[in-house]
């Protein structure tokens, strides 16, 4: 197969706005979307519509914007489970503020070495990275040759990142994702597989 054959799949990784409760260690928490929220979203996107199929998470801070957006142009929409955050365990609810009270080197710690220094029950990093590229991969040979749009959560993009860049664990939270931010990744298959290339990460359209 020649260059030209190949097939190329073009995915736009969407991170929901701000939830109600504004930022705290969220994890898999049901949290909707504040107004603000919504509004920068809204504004991300714009009046650009040019995916093929949108995915999304299945929690509210993400799904429900993606129902908008589909419902308003018509774009078929597919809520992809494996798409959840990952679950911060006893942290999930707490504000910076409320985990650094009684142990301020607490975040420093988990940001350094978040493979030895998780929260007590969180879902471990191994784990999340089987599920997030189990879903990718899926949805990959899924809608090959589409561009999607995939509205999720910091450590789904964070994870899908250091997936396609190679980029160890332990350095996952060294990638700031912003709210409503868009990264976009170009998918070359390569027989069985597909080649991920960072085309930009935390723009708009």
């Amino acid at each position: 197969m020649n260059t030209e054959e190949r097939v190329t799949t073009l995915i736009d990784l969407m991170r929901h706005g701000e939830p109600v409760g504004g930022s705290r260690y969220r994890g898999q928490m049901d949290d909707p979307l504040s107004a603000t929220g919504w509004e920068q979203m809204w504004k991300t996107v714009g009046n650009h519509h040019p995916w093929d199929v949108i995915l999304s998470s299945p929690l509210s801070r993400c799904v429900s914007f993606a129902e908008a957006l589909a419902e308003r142009h018509g774009i078929p929409l597919e809520i992809e489970n494996r798409l959840q955050e990952l679950g911060f365990g006893s942290w999930q609810g707490k504000t910076h503020d409320e985990l650094t009270r009684y142990d301020p080197g607490l975040l420093q710690r988990f940001y350094r070495d978040p493979m030895t220094n998780r929260p007590e029950d969180a879902e471990g990093l191994g784990d999340f990275r089987h599920r997030i590229v189990g879903a990718w991969n899926d949805i990959l040979n899924r809608h090959a040759g589409k561009h999607l749009l995939m509205v999720c959560h910091a450590g789904v993009i964070r994870m899908a990142l250091a997936h396609i860049l190679e980029i160890p664990l332990s350095n996952l939270f060294r990638i700031k994702v912003a709210n409503a931010g868009i990264t976009r990744i170009e998918c070359l298959e390569q027989g069985e597989e597909f080649l991920g290339q960072l085309v930009f990460h935390g723009g708009s359209l």
